[in-house]
């Protein structure tokens, strides 16, 4: 087992949460149209602009390349930061994204007037991303984590069909294993993210005051391996099991797009949110095989795993 059982459960148990409040959000945030054109009803699902405004326009490869152009700029950054040992920048930097993603997120409570106006979604989102790197801790970082892929689902899932959304879970998934075990570039991103104490994905340490705000924990004894510079301050580097941000929210996508599918085919909201709950539980089995099958002290590509849990759910829900 890679990491003790405590442990294990709690990140499956993110996992499994993050999976089933992400495309419930998706699905409050559908909207589905019947048109009678003759003898047939046309089922259409549509969505209104998010907290944020209007989506991109793109469908079928101009999102799949939108969303790969984005993977790929986005990976350059963080590992010139991580080379160059900027947190700082990551950290304004990561903060953004949250902020936008919290945004997004919260904003599908507004249609069902829970909040008053987009206003008040973005500002609650804003005082979150603030303690989320501020004032870290176990909770609120993977609860905002929660909320960040579920509005990350809610902005991607409309830009693709069923088709390219198998196609992005096998090319991440090849990527996965080239960026792990071959040029390893995924390791030293995710070693310094942990180090800066922002990392993008679920982190579980080990110890429950693991996670303390950035510049604060002190070491006189810890190696040059286990300092990172933080506001000129060295911090020692807690144990901590961790899974990526895009091993949460790409199966997420994937359940997302099903989810409409089969609205369109004529499946009532909650029918279709029950029937594509069928690869959560496919991708969480998949997820928590490796954790228990894995090795200490081993990185591996968990997107290949998590793609073909997708993909069995996917065929058992082809076949109800």
């Amino acid at each position: 087992m890679k990491h003790n059982l405590l442990v294990t459960l709690t990140l499956i148990a993110f996992f499994l949460l993050a999976q089933v409040f992400g495309l419930f959000l998706v699905d409050q945030d559908a909207q589905i149209r019947k048109e009678q054109l003759g003898n047939q009803t046309v089922i259409t699902v549509f969505h209104s602009d998010t907290s944020l405004g209007a989506r991109p326009t793109t469908t079928g490869f101009e999102s799949f390349l939108y969303l790969a152009v984005g993977i790929a700029l986005g990976t350059l950054l963080v590992l010139i930061l991580a080379k160059y040992q900027k947190v700082n920048l990551w950290r304004m930097w990561f903060f953004i994204a949250v902020w936008i993603a919290l945004s997004i997120a919260l904003g599908v409570f507004i249609k069902q007037k829970v909040f008053f106006n987009y206003d008040v979604a973005i500002l609650i989102a804003l005082l979150l991303a603030a303690w989320k790197i501020m004032k870290p801790n176990i909770l609120v970082h993977n609860i905002t984590e929660v909320l960040m892929y579920a509005g990350i689902a809610v902005l991607i899932v409309p830009l693709f069909n069923e088709l390219w959304a198998i196609i992005l879970l096998l090319v991440i998934s090849v990527y996965d294993i080239y960026a792990v075990w071959k040029s390893r570039h995924m390791v030293r991103m995710a070693k310094f993210q942990a180090k800066s104490n922002v990392f993008a994905g679920l982190m579980i340490p080990y110890k429950r005051s693991a996670i303390v705000k950035a510049g604060t924990a002190k070491s006189s004894a810890t190696s040059s391996s286990q300092r990172l510079k933080a506001g000129g301050r060295p911090k020692k580097v807690p144990k901590t099991a961790i899974l990526g941000g895009g091993d949460v929210v790409f199966p997420l996508i994937f359940s997302g797009v099903i989810l409409e599918k089969l609205m369109v085919e004529g499946l009532t909201k909650s029918q279709a949110f029950l029937q594509s709950s069928i690869m959560i539980l496919t991708s969480t089995v998949a997820i928590s095989l490796l954790f228990f099958f894995a090795k200490k002290d081993k990185y591996y590509p968990a997107m290949p795993f998590i793609t073909a849990g997708c993909l069995i759910g996917w065929v058992m829900v082809m076949l109800i």
